[in-house]
């Protein structure tokens, strides 16, 4: 079983690597292997355990500015060029910690971003260091690793100045294909208690399996039926195993990067606007977002 499940992971992650797909584009301890949980259809589906509400923070009422600044961490020799995007709020707002992808970049998903951090939401988005498209030589089995880095520079940013611009009771994890195995790993092998949400660009448990735990958190996936790098079938098998409130939008015809990356395509504005409404329900307790989700066969809402 061990070998099996080596095998897929290196032809899993190996396939996120694709050359020229640029959306993948994108405690420590050492990376270990985890065994998938079964499938699905070999369980029977357990009654979803709710996740309390955060109480209502005023939503802000226009966009916000946002700054951006760079700062760079080290964890145990892990150099961790960080991006913060700052909305200017006087009060403090909810966080969101962004992983990119393979051969990825933060930068490179600065328009969805960006705009979450105008709608009131501080974003911190590292750059890891075998993944990034700057990185040395690029090392799939490394994404194993990154949860740890994810929940260490979370660690950072609230210790440091900009912590007191965040409120730290509100706190969500969010990624893309690689970055979306990175987000999962943080509530699966290496939960971070912090975090109350979850959103999952085109991802699945692949590595960091699906053993979800400890307190119930909120979590969206997003995954087009066409992608080709990372299968719907298997983001949806990971979906199908979270025990939590969650829900998942289908983006017909959906490759594994236009969605989250490319403005001018429609099915970027409905990523945007579905995130954006998840955040703000679950960060904001924001009960108006819930009638800005869709409706219909593409989105299953089981929040």
């Amino acid at each position: 079983m061990r070998r099996l499940v080596v095998a897929l992971l290196t032809a899993g992650l190996a396939g996120l690597a694709t050359p020229g797909l640029a959306g993948c584009t994108g405690q420590p301890a050492p990376a270990k292997w985890v065994t998938p949980s079964p499938s699905p259809a070999a369980t029977v589906a357990p009654q979803l355990a709710h996740v309390t509400p955060l109480p209502p923070l005023p939503v802000p009422q226009a966009a916000l500015d946002v700054s951006r600044q760079e700062v760079t961490y080290s964890r145990e020799g892990r150099v961790l060029r960080t991006v913060i995007w700052m909305p200017s709020s006087t009060t403090r707002v909810p966080a969101v910690i962004f992983s990119h992808g393979l051969n990825g970049t933060p930068e490179a998903f600065a328009p969805l971003l960006t705009a979450w951090a105008s709608a009131g939401f501080a974003v911190i988005a590292p750059a890891y260091p075998n993944t990034t498209r700057s990185a040395p030589r690029l090392d799939v089995y490394d994404v194993l690793n990154q949860p740890a880095d994810a929940s260490f520079v979370l660690s950072q940013v609230l210790a440091g100045p900009l912590g007191k611009r965040i409120d730290n009771t509100r706190l969500a994890a969010a990624g893309h294909s690689a970055g979306a195995i990175t987000t999962v790993g943080l509530f699966t092998a290496s939960r971070d208690a912090r975090l109350h949400a979850g959103v999952v660009l085109a991802g699945s448990g692949l590595g960091v399996g699906t053993a979800f735990t400890g307190t119930p958190a909120s979590l969206l996936f997003v995954h087009g039926d066409a992608d080709p790098l990372v299968s719907y079938a298997s983001g949806k098998a990971t979906y199908e195993l979270v025990p939590w409130s969650k829900a998942m939008l289908t983006v017909p015809g959906g490759n594994h990067n236009d969605p989250y990356l490319r403005p001018d395509v429609t099915s970027y504005a409905e990523v945007r606007s579905v995130t954006l409404a998840f955040l703000l329900l679950e960060l904001y307790g924001d009960p108006t977002a819930r009638r800005q989700l869709p409706q219909g066969p593409s989105f299953d809402d089981r929040l």
